[in-house]
């Protein structure tokens, strides 16, 4: 990568850093658990319907053969191969959030993975005590006390929040494959996402059979999922009775119905 497209990358982390702590002020908080702050609803809906299309029609009908007859063998390789590639974005968080136990066993594991595990295509390191995290930018801001912000769905991308939104770039420079050739770049993309969205099948089938709407259904999950992932697997409960009263009412004997949403 020439220099002066790192120079010109750094404006935009900071920009993006500094709408998520303005947008994030204004998140709304009940007992430590964020509510589902959907302001831009209209323009979301917008963004998913587009996404959905791009999906139905393109992505998907790859993904579908490409999950069934490439061994399973090879698809959990690529998937460790990109999760390792990604593995810098985790350790640097984890030192951000204080969290530095995590962050040196973070850096042995990349170390692992990327020279006996053959540039992360065996996840050695797991069996030998090294275990995958998942830390991120959007984890970082919230554990210095940022807010959620509004929930969005960017065009081409997916599911995310405001306060979320900066770890696109620094997850993208602290990946190796930004600096490689495009040719090599482009098709090896091309193939995360196909890889992906093949590990994603089995969810979407789920949620497309379920008998909710299907942008709620995601927007729910997907915020849920935030959630679980800030608090390390042990979000507060005391916040969900206030959240879910507005959608699920006592039916007179004492009792309520309750649902839960989780992407694992």
């Amino acid at each position: 990568m020439k220099k002066s497209t790192k120079i010109k990358a750094l404006p935009i982390i900071f920009a993006l850093l500094l709408v998520s702590l303005a947008s994030g002020c204004a998140s709304t908080q009940t007992k430590g658990i964020e509510t589902n702050n959907d302001t831009l609803e209209p323009v979301n809906r917008a963004s998913f319907s587009l996404n959905e299309t791009l999906d139905n029609y393109i992505i998907k009908p790859i993904a579908e053969p490409y999950a069934k007859y490439t061994p399973e063998v090879y698809r959990s390789g690529i998937t460790n191969f990109f999760n390792n590639l990604s593995y810098l974005n985790v350790v640097l968080h984890s030192f951000l959030q204080g969290k530095f136990g995590q962050g040196f066993s973070g850096i042995t594991r990349f170390v692992v993975n990327s020279t006996i595990g053959i540039g992360g295509l065996n996840d050695i390191a797991t069996p030998m005590g090294l275990p995958k995290h998942n830390e991120d930018f959007g984890q970082t801001l919230a554990t210095w006390g940022v807010g959620q912000g509004s929930y969005l769905v960017i065009p081409l991308n997916g599911p995310n929040t405001v306060r979320n939104t900066p770890d696109m770039v620094t997850s993208t420079l602290l990946n190796p494959f930004f600096y490689i050739s495009s040719a090599i770049l482009w098709p090896v993309t091309a193939l995360n996402l196909i890889n992906t969205r093949a590990n994603l099948l089995e969810a979407t089938s789920i949620r497309d059979e379920a008998a909710i709407e299907p942008y709620t259904f995601t927007r729910e999950a997907y915020l849920q999922h935030r959630q679980n992932l800030i608090y390390d697997g042990n979000p507060p409960l005391e916040g969900y009775d206030e959240i879910f009263d507005d959608d699920f009412e006592d039916d007179g004997d004492g009792s309520s119905d309750s649902a839960t949403l989780s992407i694992e």
